[in-house]
């Protein structure tokens, strides 16, 4: 496998994974979309048709990690080749702004509509404000309750859930990525997790799932966006990561 090769898949396929699981997330949270109100079994079952569709698209080119805990978890086992891990990361972050803007795109009416609404609103956030914006959970997670040690524990928990998955039944013949039936366990593996999991913190189990779209949140000219809350961006970065090289150490450990 080439650095162009693991440069184009996993650019794309995070570009894919981010467009169809942020996309859902705007469809169900924005004014005047069809979807407004659907609830969090939708965002669930998208977040998972996602990783399927990114999983399928990038699994023949790069291995379709997608993900950096993927990614480091894929490396402790063995399975990725630790020179090759800066290409993914990089790739991996590049893919998520790619997709975060592409929602944008899509969606660029309603988040008009719904950020000059008065009744969504409601008094603009003053110059300087940090804290959640409110279409920041369309780019990213946040927790309900906010509690540094907790909330960490529960991506490192949801990340351990996942990268195991991936690595005892996700892995192709030759051992760099999923294979066909894994995409698809996989993502049914994401929707179990969003469902049993998900509730304290949003699961991000993938620190560019969250900090890419951050980083274009605070980037794009959106009217009344509101802070990006960087106070909590380290915890959807250091929690999954914890958690994708705890999952490769006990992999290793109990499984081979």
């Amino acid at each position: 496998m080439s650095t162009s090769d693991i440069f184009i898949g996993e650019t794309i396929g995070t570009a894919v994974l981010i467009l169809l699981g942020g996309g859902v997330c705007a469809a169900v949270t924005l004014k005047h979309s069809k979807a407004r109100g659907a609830g969090w079994l939708a965002i669930t079952f998208g977040w998972g048709f996602a990783v399927l569709t990114a999983a399928y698209l990038a699994g023949g080119v790069s291995g379709a990690h997608l993900n950096p805990a993927v990614t480091l978890g894929l490396a402790v086992e063995g399975g990725t080749e630790w020179a090759d891990v800066p290409v993914y990361l990089g790739s991996q972050l590049l893919g998520a702004m790619i997709g975060a803007v592409l929602v944008w795109i899509t969606y660029y009416g309603q988040f008009r509509a719904h950020l000059t609404d008065p009744e969504i609103v409601g008094t603009p956030p003053a110059p300087g404000d940090s804290g959640p914006g409110p279409v920041l959970g369309i780019f990213s997670t946040a927790p309900e309750i906010r509690n540094a040690v907790q909330n960490v524990t529960t991506e490192v928990i949801a990340t351990v859930v996942l990268v195991l998955a991936i690595l005892t039944q996700g892995l192709n013949g030759e051992g760099n990525g999923l294979g066909v039936l894994g995409a698809l366990i996989t993502a049914l593996v994401v929707v179990g997790i969003g469902l049993s999991l998900g509730g304290p913190t949003g699961y991000a189990i993938n620190p560019v799932r969250d900090l890419g779209p951050r980083i274009v949140h605070a980037l794009l000219p959106l009217p009344h966006k509101g802070g990006s809350d960087w106070s909590y961006a380290w915890v959807p970065v250091v929690g999954p990561l914890i958690g994708g090289v705890l999952a490769g150490g006990i992999y290793n450990i109990a499984f081979t």
